[in-house]
Parts: C-alpha cells; structure tokens; sequence
C-alpha cells in the first residue's frame, strides 16, 4: 500500500538512498538528498499542492490515489526507453518511454503513453507484465479518427499464478469535458475503455481523459488488474 510519513525512521533511510540514486540518472532529477526526503516522505491524508509549487518543481508529477485511500503527490524517478536506456524526452509515437513514479514506501507505479504497464511494491497486488503485438491506442491517440478502437494485450500479475491472461478491449468515446488541474481549465475528451477477460468471465472498464489539442492522457482510472484495486492518476506536470 501506499502510504505517507512525516518523519524518517532508520528503516526509511534505505529509500532515501535508492529514490536518490534513481532520480541522478534523471534530467529531471531533485538536485539533492533533501529535496529527495522532502518530496517522497514529507506529506499528510489527500496532498494538494499549490500551482506555483508544482510548476517550480523541476520535475514531472502526479497526484495518485488508490481505490478510497488518501490523495498521494508522486514525482517521477526516472524515464527510460523500452531497451533500459535513460531518456531526457519523450520518443516517437510508437516507442514512447516508460515512466517510473516513487513513492515513500518503495511503491512504484510505471506508465507508458498514460496506462499503468507494471507496478512493484503494492501490499494489494502487482502488475508484473504488460505485451501486446500491436501498439496502445492511446499511444496512438484516442482523439484520431484514424486509431483503431479494440486492442488485445496479455498481463501476469501477482499474488498467485496469473500469467498471460488475454484481455481485449474496446475503446468508447464519452462526451467533452474541461477539467480543472492546478487551476487552470483543460478541454478535455471522455473515454471509455471496455474489457474483457474471457478466461475470468469478467468485464471492467477503464476511464481516459485526453487533451483534445495533443491526446496525451492527463487524467486515468484504471484497474492495474482483474483482481486488484483502481488507480486515478492525474498528470500535474508532464514528461518533457
């Protein structure tokens, strides 16, 4: 799970370590091991940051928050390309990075293109692959009349022995909205994405939020699995 402290025990001090080692390969990286401490571990129950905060951080970040736990502030450790490589912008449309958000606990969450591809350290569960033959909508872009509306990917998740379960998905646009993030207004589209886990007889939907200028997602829930919680994430600052 996770969670947020306000002071540093002895056993927190390894991940004061391990956050500042992974944001010193990032060109958005905290420039010390206080700002280290101050970002990942400071904060209490639903963290709102000011808008001037946020566009003062030299970095990229989100607020988190799983099922109907407190509002979490994340920052991003680090982004790499698909082959492990570092990267300082965001790639070409069909190799966009894979980006690592940290939290005070170890937790992290890894998105590509918006959708949350893996996850480590959650008390509830882990995403441990994401494949797909073909490429993510929403790498592609919900908001183009060009972009296919059904994709088909397998996942392994844990805990148990949940591996390559096929899901398929059919993607349905909602309505236009404006969303408000860090006080200012953004146009945004509603979409829907419908799965289907025929192994499970199950069926779940996922919600994007896409800005209707560029289609990257700023705003998601999603189920990181079948049998695991929803995550709403809203980019604050984005990536590059």
């Amino acid at each position: 799970m996770l969670i947020n402290i306000t002071s540093i025990p002895i056993s927190k001090r390894l991940l004061i370590s391990v956050a500042a080692l992974l944001l010193s390969g990032c060109s958005q990286k905290i420039t010390s091991v206080n700002d280290t401490v101050r970002v990942a571990i400071k904060g209490t129950a639903d963290i709102y940051k000011s808008a001037n905060t946020i566009a003062a951080l030299p970095y990229a970040s989100t607020y988190v928050r799983i099922d109907n736990q407190s509002q979490l502030f994340m920052v991003l450790a680090l982004a790499e390309s698909a082959t492990g490589e570092t990267v300082t912008t965001p790639s070409s449309k069909t190799s966009p990075p894979l980006l690592k958000w940290l939290a005070s606990d170890h937790g992290m969450l890894v998105t590509q293109s918006g959708r949350i591809i893996k996850t480590v350290n959650l008390a509830a569960g882990n995403l441990s692959t994401t494949t797909s033959k073909t490429v993510d909508p929403l790498t592609l872009g919900l908001h183009l009349a060009t972009t296919p509306t059904t994709w088909q990917r397998h996942i392994d998740w844990q805990p148990g022995y949940h591996n390559g379960y096929q899901l398929d998905s059919q993607f349905v646009f909602n309505q236009p909205e404006v969303l408000t993030i860090n006080g200012k207004s953004v146009p945004v589209l509603r979409f829907s994405e419908n799965v289907t886990v025929k192994q499970l007889d199950r069926h779940y939907s996922n919600t994007f939020w896409i800005e209707q200028r560029t289609g990257k997602v700023i705003k998601s829930q999603q189920y990181i699995a079948p049998d695991l919680p929803s995550v709403e994430m809203t980019i604050l600052k984005p990536f590059g």
